[in-house]
């Protein structure tokens, strides 16, 4: 008998096969308080420990990958877009201080191909045992009609935990602070609509070979599909290491480089980021060049080296950088929180309905 729903376009067997694939990757990731098994209506998560917790509050986060997935698509290569769907939500609640819990995905394609769907999560999986996460649930949608049968998308949310007093933030910066970078493995997953743009205004495949992009790839695409660098457990590493030595983190995501420094610091604060402490990935300097813009120009977009910026206290600066470098994360000093009066022209005040500090980036840029 004809089946109605696989003439309109959807499979539920294609849905049922990617299930079985990517089952051990998700449950590779589960720990003692993951109740179940994978494919249940909903993930279930023991929080008993919480009791122990004097006042526990939850951090959750949701966000997608962007446009970074249709290279993924166009060169077939699909096995890093799941990290970096972990480092757009999980990262974001190390921020607060929080320790994450548990990460659910969404993927929306316009037809299932098994393949392809686990490769998506595994990638996930990855990143989720990397940083901590239990994988306890997902979905994977068919839509025939509005995506192409080669079109996804891919989204997620993440929830950790964290003791009310503990939680990191604006409130805790101080005079004196030193801003500490956090290097970047390239892109990350912002700015890909301008990357694009500009590889397609001047004629550049992804297929073609541009070695000076960088990045683990031999071609275009795969040079812009290097993995968002994570975070999670190095920073929470750090925080445990250095009680009471970090104030607050910033993950440099879409808006650039001081508006997401800024959302973290207290109104009245400013700091000048003095671009001459690091020399921004070829990657940047190759993509700025093509477009014909300085690559000052490119710094509300790109994160150019920094994903993250940690603000510390002053008398642990030399040690947080020591252990971040112990922990395989190239950071340095880029600048200072001062809390004194001064004109604050061309600052970049707050950002995303946040009214943060202040900051501007000053000076050249070292190479």
């Amino acid at each position: 008998m004809p089946n109605p729903y696989a003439e309109a376009g959807v499979d539920t067997a294609a849905g049922d096969l990617a299930v079985e694939l990517m089952k051990s990757a998700v449950s590779a990731t589960h720990n003692a308080s993951v109740l179940g098994g994978v494919g249940g209506f909903a993930g279930l998560y023991d929080v008993s420990f919480l009791r122990d917790f004097s006042r526990p509050l939850l951090a959750t986060s949701t966000d997608g990958v962007g446009t970074k997935v249709a290279i993924a698509q166009a060169i077939d290569k699909h096995d890093t877009i799941g990290q970096d769907l972990v480092g757009m939500v999980v990262d974001d609640i190390v921020v607060v201080g929080a320790r994450p819990l548990f990460m659910t995905d969404y993927i929306a394609c316009g037809r299932v191909v098994p393949n392809r769907i686990a490769d998506i999560v595994a990638g996930i999986a990855r990143g989720c045992a990397e940083t901590g996460t239990a994988l306890v649930g997902g979905e994977t949608a068919e839509h025939p009609g509005l995506l192409g049968p080669d079109d996804y998308d891919v989204a997620g949310a993440a929830v950790g935990a964290v003791e009310a007093d503990s939680v990191l933030g604006a409130e805790r910066v101080q005079d004196g602070d030193v801003v500490i970078a956090i290097a970047s493995s390239g892109l990350h997953s912002n700015g890909y609509s301008l990357v694009r743009h500009i590889l397609s205004s001047r004629g550049v495949a992804y297929t073609d070979s541009l070695p000076e992009l960088g990045g683990r790839g031999t071609s275009v695409g795969e040079a812009l599909l290097e993995p968002t660098r994570l975070y999670t457990s190095p920073l929470l590493s750090l925080i445990e290491q250095h009680p009471g030595a970090v104030h607050s983190l910033s993950h440099v995501t879409g808006g650039g480089i001081a508006a997401n420094l800024a959302r973290v610091l207290p109104v009245g604060s400013w700091v000048e980021v003095d671009r001459s402490t690091w020399e921004p990935l070829p990657v940047f300097r190759v993509l700025a060049s093509m477009a014909g813009t300085p690559i000052e120009d490119t710094e509300g977009t790109w994160n150019l080296g920094i994903g993250m910026f940690a603000v510390v206290a002053s008398a642990a600066a030399e040690d947080v950088i020591a252990s971040l470098g112990a922990a395989g994360l190239a950071a340095w000093a880029v600048g200072a929180v001062s809390m004194s009066a001064r004109d604050l022209d061309g600052f970049e005040q707050g950002a995303k309905g946040v009214d943060g500090g202040a900051v501007r980036l000053v000076g050249a840029y070292a190479g």
